[in-house]
């Protein structure tokens, strides 16, 4: 099978089971979405999605959140992964925000990289998301499916590498969606540890290429 035939296959695949996909992180607007995916960083969503609500309910937007000390934050965000550091991020990137950008989340990928705490994965993610944007926010999920299906060499050991590969291979159109059905398949099916190739559509064409797939 060529790369390109494996690629039309599996991206036919999953768009004929999830036609219509997306985050699912809970959020009303851009900047609850970009606070969620800064908390998601190393935290599973189903975490996340249980501190938002009381989160974003104290912190509508960019500038009740600037105006506060990362403690208060904290109480609000103490049991997902790394609560100091992502309370200071987002007390930080809230400030920037309104005093760069009028308390709006820039679309700019420069600008939103330029926020703390905000690396290429969670940029991508807001673009592609909120904004529409071809672009493939590539998290340990993603990394380990692309390698395990045979969808990158193996010479793409870093996650830019990963999505350099996948965006020259995925037409532009469906890029946005092609990063939220490898996300969900290494969430459900493809997991870390056991994957359930028993109960996986796509086995019969997976190259299985364990080795080297996770992301260290």
């Amino acid at each position: 099978m060529t790369k390109k035939e494996r690629y039309r296959q599996i991206l036919a695949y999953f768009e004929k089971q999830m036609p219509e996909v997306t985050t699912e992180l809970e959020y009303q607007n851009v900047y609850q979405l970009l606070m969620a995916v800064v908390l998601s960083a190393q935290c599973t969503d189903k975490r996340v999605n249980q501190v938002t609500p009381e989160l974003f309910r104290r912190f509508p937007n960019a500038q009740s959140m600037a105006e506060v000390d990362a403690y208060e934050v904290l109480e609000y965000i103490k049991s997902v992964s790394y609560p100091n550091s992502k309370a200071k991020h987002l007390v930080e990137l809230s400030r920037m925000l309104v005093e760069k950008h009028g308390g709006e989340v820039p679309a700019d990928m420069n600008a939103l990289l330029e926020l703390p705490g905000v690396g290429r994965k969670t940029a991508n993610v807001i673009q592609a998301v909120a904004f529409g944007r071809s672009t493939m926010a590539v998290d340990t999920h993603v990394f380990r499916v692309s390698h395990r299906l045979g969808l990158v060499p193996k010479s793409a050991n870093t996650p830019y590498k990963v999505e350099q590969e996948l965006v020259k291979n995925i037409p532009d159109s469906i890029i946005p969606r092609a990063h939220h059905w490898l996300l969900l398949h290494g969430r459900y099916v493809c997991t870390s540890k056991k994957p359930h190739c028993d109960k996986c559509d796509l086995s019969p064409i997976c190259p299985k290429l364990i080795d080297g797939s996770k992301l260290e």
